[in-house]
């Protein structure tokens, strides 16, 4: 079987002492290529760095709302300008992370809000997907998707909202990306969503190294775990592993515009 995962911080320091060997661990287990995702301006340069010394690597750009103290008001001009360098280069697939974050009460909503409305202005601009980070913001989110509607769509990343809202994502052409917080004995409701989701809207992702499973509890996640995070999704869904990593491998090639079959 054959895996993308959709949503890493492969570059952060967590992994500097052993990135190659679990990269290698990721060749022998079938996952086959990592999306690294930017958070800051200043972490592109060497997100950029590593993607490129090696062709199973993909790179997203962007400003997360979490570290909306460290953005400053040129680094919206310096996204435009990272993606208009890098944009057409095979190993650039995204415009992420990039969203609304309304669990954290020292977020600033209406700052969030521009930064979120100005990078969704840049994926229009350079024809690109958008990877999402949304917590208890929804409503939000899905009203200001509604506004610019993105051609490519994106993924909502960690996934983690209601049936209702997954069908509204899904008609605005978005993918929902599910990974170690489904495989939580008490996430139930979660559970029962993503029994219930359509199979055309999945991606797996693991958010390494944060968000661990339920099976690697206080342990730095890692992209070697997808397999089967994806497993037990599967038996969620009453689908066999290959049917589901078949399903999100393609679903994810779809969005990302890449060929369906080997490494490029």
């Amino acid at each position: 079987m054959r895996y993308i995962d959709t949503h890493t911080h492969f570059d952060f320091p967590d992994f500097a002492a052993d990135r190659a060997s679990v990269l290698a661990d990721c060749a022998r287990t079938g996952v086959e290529r990592l999306v690294v995702v930017g958070v800051s301006a200043g972490h592109w340069p060497r997100l950029w760095n590593l993607v490129k010394s090696d062709a199973r690597l993909f790179a997203a750009f962007g400003l997360h709302p979490m570290f909306l103290a460290d953005h400053q008001p040129a680094d919206i001009q310096q996204l435009h300008d990272w993606l208009a360098a890098h944009h057409r280069h095979p190993q650039c697939c995204a415009v992420g992370e990039i969203g609304l974050d309304y669990f954290l009460p020292e977020l600033d909503r209406d700052h969030q809000q521009s930064l979120f409305e100005q990078q969704l202005a840049l994926a229009l601009d350079f024809d690109l997907p958008a990877l999402l980070h949304v917590r208890r913001a929804h409503a939000a989110t899905i009203a200001t998707l509604k506004r610019y509607r993105l051609p490519r769509g994106g993924i909502v990343h960690a996934f983690a909202g209601s049936l209702e809202e997954a069908r509204e994502y899904h008609k605005l052409g978005f993918k929902l990306g599910l990974g170690g917080a489904v495989t939580w004995p008490q996430a139930k409701r979660l559970q029962r969503v993503v029994a219930q989701l359509p199979a055309e809207s999945l991606v797996l992702e693991t958010d390494a190294p944060d968000m661990a499973p339920a099976f690697a509890a206080k342990q730095r996640n890692s992209p070697e775990h997808l397999p089967r995070i994806a497993a037990l999704i599967a038996e969620l869904r009453n689908e066999t592993p290959q049917q589901l990593a078949e399903q999100c491998w393609y679903n994810s090639c779809e969005l990302f515009n890449w060929p369906a079959t080997t490494v490029p």
